[in-house]
């Protein structure tokens, strides 16, 4: 009983430092945290509170060199 207690205690008060680690490895990647993400954006990630990472697409270049 006492183990499953400390787990708990332990979980509970680490979950807002996980999920902020979370949100910080979205920001270096230069995406967002929102509810979903868009035609342009793909998802890379997860975020906190159930937010997905999204990031906008590059657009494909056109190769002036073949023109």
């Amino acid at each position: 009983m006492r183990t499953s207690l400390f787990l708990f205690a332990v979980f509970f008060f680490l979950a807002p430092a996980r999920s902020g680690f979370f949100d910080e490895k979205c920001y270096k990647l230069k995406g967002k945290c929102i509810e979903s993400c868009q035609i342009n954006e793909e998802l890379i990630g997860l975020c906190q509170k159930s937010l997905k990472c999204c990031v906008a697409l590059q657009p494909c270049g056109i190769n002036k060199e073949g023109s």
